[in-house]
């Protein structure tokens, strides 16, 4: 048995079922939490905040990681283009 630490709710939990890490969701507040230990079973509550400010991180890379596609794509075409003898100076 354990409480959790966001309402002190008794959360029946087997220290076989979980292990260091789990996380489980209070099924009264409905808070996320992390197992600390397992002998006894320990909760802490888990910052959602964190979790959504790594994904706005991720995405921001994605969008930098096609920027450069873009740009040797264009690179690209400039080269293609004097592979063929044409004098764009003209």
């Amino acid at each position: 048995m354990a409480s959790c630490p966001e309402c002190d709710a008794e959360i029946e939990i087997d220290e076989f079922d979980v292990d260091k890490g789990d996380l489980i969701s209070c099924p009264e507040c409905g808070s996320n939490l992390e197992v600390t230990t397992t002998s006894p079973v320990e909760l802490e509550a888990v910052d959602d905040d964190d979790d959504d400010d790594d994904d706005d991180d991720d995405d921001d890379d994605d969008v930098e990681e096609e920027d450069d596609v873009a740009e040797v794509d264009d690179e690209d075409e400039v080269d293609d283009d004097d592979a063929n003898g044409e004098d764009w100076d003209k």
